[in-house]
């Protein structure tokens, strides 16, 4: 029997990764099966969900995904028993101001969950009950079961939990007190990583005993959604046609789960490497993913890694078929501007720099169509993604028109051609499967001119 549940708040840095990171951490202490997933195209949470599980967390997101979609990657979930879908900004913001599509609730109610509520109480006293009551109204399908009171004191719980339940006619399932030790720190793409917190699995386990003891675990459980039984449906055993280098480590690691479980699927292995500390790419690959994070942060690093960066630029040159979204992308530039303000110099694969704004270059979802099929066949349409970036190229590229799918908004994007596709764009394959199977196959036959002696 699986348990499953969204934790959603009224806004953006309302403690919402906190108190999930916590519950699930809490969970599992319990000896539960527990398994998350991230509302909306966040890359970081998913991170923490993983380092506290030691399972993968992924993302559920309907402006990139349909229902159907959205529906089958959740109940792929089926071996645990407690699921914890984490919302995104406040429970009804969606990709328009005008309804609450692509919003935590809209998953909601397409996943049919209940919905406990984390509201940020502290420094308010009866006026909390405004904004739990409006959250209330707007409530049509009666989703939210109940509310979690985030940086409180004991004390404040005890006086406010039986006004909220009497005069808001809502379930309280406890608080989470302010602690700055327990607190995750944010940057400007969002939380800080996992890896530069300091004593992260001592915190997690100290957040999980908070969560035990203020928060009502056993009346979460039995407010959230029974799924129905059924044979949970894992990666599938596909043979390997492609070896694919993937880009992981602290400067690279912003992907979406099911973006690598497809890659798999079509029948690729996927070999991770780090750019940062390894000396060259891996022996005998068909292909290279470098994915989003942090290159300004580690541009030194990776500027002085030059067996790398020689041994990537040797590959691309000869026609390696490569996949590059953001970070990726800035990195195969001539150079890259650091946070300080220095130039340091990079791959040399797309001739051009990249350099901090000072703002969001561009942020939102984005849907891409090339403008003349060449990385893609003709039918296979669009694909869409997600750009959050604050550094931008003098060279982004015209072989894409990206299009924001809520106002219309286009301009021309990327680099793409028959095996490459190159851009800021993170992109969600499950918006379009035809774009993983495509990119294995360029590989596979990659593979075949190297073993037919082929490619020098």
């Amino acid at each position: 029997m699986t348990q499953a549940i969204m934790i959603a708040a009224t806004g953006s840095g309302r403690g919402k990764t906190t108190v999930v990171c916590a519950l699930l951490g809490a969970l599992k202490n319990r000896g539960l099966r527990t398994r998350a997933f991230k509302c909306g195209p966040d890359y970081i949470d998913p991170l923490f969900h993983r380092a506290i599980l030691g399972a993968p967390s992924r993302n559920l997101d309907l402006v990139m995904a349909d229902e159907a979609t959205t529906r089958a990657l959740f109940e792929r979930e089926r071996d645990a028993d407690a699921i914890v879908v984490e919302g995104v900004m406040g429970l009804y913001d969606g990709a328009d101001f005008r309804s609450d599509e692509g919003s935590s609730y809209h998953v909601a109610r397409a996943l049919g969950l209940p919905i406990a509520l984390v509201v940020d109480a502290k420094g308010t006293g009866r006026s909390v009950l405004a904004v739990i009551k409006g959250f209330l109204a707007m409530d049509e399908d009666r989703r939210i079961s109940g509310v979690i009171l985030n940086r409180v004191s004991e004390s404040t719980f005890r006086r406010l939990r039986p006004v909220i339940e009497e005069e808001a006619g809502t379930t309280v399932y406890g608080y989470y007190p302010e602690n700055k030790e327990e607190t995750l720190e944010s940057r400007h793409l969002g939380l800080k990583l996992p890896g530069e917190v300091d004593d992260i699995r001592e915190r997690a386990q100290r957040a999980a005993a908070t969560a035990a003891a203020t928060l009502e675990l056993d009346a979460m459980l039995a407010a959230a959604r029974t799924l129905p039984e059924s044979v949970a449906e894992h990666d599938r055993a596909t043979p390997v046609r492609a070896r694919i280098a993937v880009a992981r480590d602290d400067a690279f690691c912003f992907y979406y789960d099911d973006n690598l479980r497809m890659l798999r699927e079509s029948g690729a292995e996927l070999v991770f490497f780090s750019p940062i500390a390894d000396a060259r790419l891996p022996e005998n690959v068909d292909g290279l993913l470098l994915g989003g994070g942090y290159p300004e942060l580690h541009a030194r690093a990776l500027s002085e890694n030059r067996g790398m960066l020689a041994s990537i630029r040797s590959a691309y040159d000869a026609g390696l078929p490569t996949l590059a979204e953001c970070g990726g992308f800035m990195y195969l530039h001539d150079a890259i501007e650091t946070p300080e303000g220095s130039r340091v110099k990079l791959v040399g694969a797309i001739p051009g720099e990249c350099r901090f704004t000072g703002r969001l270059a561009r942020f939102g979802y984005v849907e891409l169509k090339e403008k003349r099929p060449t990385f893609l066949t003709e039918n296979a349409g669009a694909i869409r993604g997600h750009e959050f970036h604050y550094y931008d190229s003098d060279n982004n590229g015209e072989d894409c028109v990206a299009v924001k799918p809520t106002t219309g908004r286009s301009w021309d994007a990327a680099h793409v051609d028959a095996t490459r596709w190159l851009g800021f764009a993170h992109l969600y394959y499950p918006s379009n499967p035809a774009f993983p199977r495509a990119f294995v196959d360029k590989c596979a036959r990659w593979r075949k001119e190297r073993n037919d002696g082929k490619l020098a």
